[in-house]
C-alpha cells in the first residue's frame, strides 16, 4: 500500500496501456500524483482515490520538527502521522516531556543534549495532552531525532544513540538519535 504526494512518480503496470485519470498527470513522459492518495485501477483507467489524513490518536507514529525547547519539554510540529503527510497549514502540536525522551535514567535527561530546533523527530503519540498540543514519546531504540543540521550547516550522521557527526566538520553534537533502519 503506497500514498504518492503531489507531483511523486507513479510507477505504471506493465501490460496494456492505461488512460490517465482523475489525481493523475502526465509530465517528461512519468506519470505523477496531483493529490495526496493511493492508485486503484478501474478496467483501462488508473486513477488515485485521495487519502485523508487523520489527526494523531495515542499509538500513532508521527514525523515532527522540533520548533521550541525549554528545560522541561521540546514542541514540535507534527506533519505525518502514520505515513501520511498532512497538508500544509494542517500541522499539530507535540510536546516531549523530559520523563518522555527515553526509557531508562529519566531523571538525567536534559532536553538541550537530546534536541535541537529543526531537528526532523520520530515519535509515538501517547496521549491527547491538554487542548492545544499532543503528549509524544522517544522512548524506543527506533524513536528519537532522524534528521539534524550541524551548528555547520551539515546534515548530521548518527553514530550512537546519543550522538551525532557533522558529515562537513567531523564534529560530534548531542542528540537523542533515532536507530537507523538499515541496522
Amino acid at each position: 500500500m503506497s500514498v504518492y504526494l503531489p507531483g511523486q512518480p507513479i510507477p505504471l503496470p506493465k501490460g496494456p496501456s492505461l488512460q490517465l485519470g482523475p489525481g493523475i498527470y502526465s509530465r517528461d513522459g512519468h506519470a505523477r500524483a496531483s493529490v495526496i492518495g493511493q492508485t486503484r485501477s478501474t478496467g483501462s483507467t488508473l486513477t488515485i482515490s485521495k487519502t485523508r489524513p487523520h489527526p494523531p490518536a495515542p499509538n500513532s507514529l508521527i514525523l515532527g520538527t522540533i520548533t521550541r525547547l525549554s528545560p522541561l519539554q521540546a514542541t514540535l510540529s507534527i506533519s505525518v502521522v502514520d505515513g501520511i503527510p498532512l497538508p500544509a497549514g494542517e500541522e499539530f502540536t507535540g510536546v516531549i516531556r523530559v520523563q518522555d525522551v527515553r526509557a531508562t535514567e529519566k531523571d538525567k535527561v536534559k532536553i538541550a543534549d537530546c534536541f535541537r530546533g529543526g531537528d526532523v523527530v520520530k515519535g509515538l503519540v501517547i496521549s491527547l495532552g491538554d487542548a492545544r498540543s499532543y503528549y509524544v514519546t522517544t522512548a524506543r531504540n527506533d524513536l528519537g531525532v532522524i534528521f539534524a543540521t550541524s551548528e555547520a550547516g551539515a546534515s548530521m550522521d548518527p553514530v550512537s544513540w546519543q550522538e551525532m557527526r557533522c558529515s562537513k566538520t567531523g564534529r560530534i553534537e548531542k542528540r537523542k538519535c533515532a536507530k537507523p533502519e538499515n541496522l
